[in-house]
């Protein structure tokens, strides 16, 4: 099955298109441009270099959250956009999940975590062993010290991949457990990975993909906490 994917649910974004388990193509740039001005380019571009017609994709990815609210959205509109009108499947993946399939080639614990402000961070835990990967605990969102406390009960390298994994790292350093950082050309969330996590999922129309936030945006926030204050 031939599978587009996009990321774009932090500051790196990217494009993949998959076969199966072979990469027949991928964009990724780390910059400060807005996904609204790149991914649609990229998008163009990955077809175009594999000799690849959009009628001719199977079903299409997407990493739907946790993440920017902004990116999420941009990148969830984009696959709908396409599948929509050709009538193709979509499937929802989690960010993190995602990211765990960039260790694939390791025996480990993947802690894949985002940066979400405040000393908080989104997490989820997976366990990748002779390639298979099982999750160990929902998407949650917990602060960079509750995530600490939970990583001493796992008795096996750990290797932190993600925008926040950086940020963890030089926290944990002084942490007993075996707690590795992933080398920068796995850290990042890569659209590849969001494909080969889709392979795993049920299908889904594009009317109903829909991003999966783990808090309100901060206005949200900001709103809910005046509307309590004044009651």
């Amino acid at each position: 099955m031939k599978i587009l994917a996009v990321d774009s649910s932090a500051k790196a974004c990217s494009v993949s298109l998959v076969d199966e388990d072979k990469i027949l193509g991928e964009f990724f740039i780390n910059t400060s441009l807005t996904h609204s001005q790149t991914l649609v380019p990229m998008i163009d571009a990955v077809l175009k270099n594999t000799s690849t017609d959009i009628k001719s994709v199977d079903a299409f990815a997407v990493s739907a959250g946790p993440g920017s609210f902004t990116g999420v959205r941009i990148g969830v509109a984009a696959i709908k956009g396409m599948a929509m009108p050709l009538d193709k499947p979509c499937y929802s993946v989690s960010t993190l999940e995602a990211m765990a399939y960039n260790l694939r080639g390791e025996n480990c614990v993947a802690c894949a975590v985002m940066d979400a402000r405040c000393n908080q961070v989104y997490n989820a835990l997976f366990l990748i062993k002779n390639g298979k990967i099982t999750r160990l605990c929902d998407d949650r969102a917990l602060s960079i010290d509750e995530l600490a406390e939970d990583l001493k009960s796992y008795n096996v390298k750990t290797v932190l991949v993600g925008d926040g994994a950086q940020l963890c790292y030089n926290s944990y350093k002084e942490l007993s457990c075996d707690i590795e950082l992933a080398p920068e050309q796995q850290r990042y969330q890569r659209a590849s990975g969001v494909a080969f996590a889709a392979l795993t999922k049920e299908p889904m129309t594009a009317e109903s993909l829909m991003p999966t936030y783990l808090r309100l945006p901060q206005a949200e926030r900001e709103l809910k906490k005046r509307l309590e204050s004044q009651k």
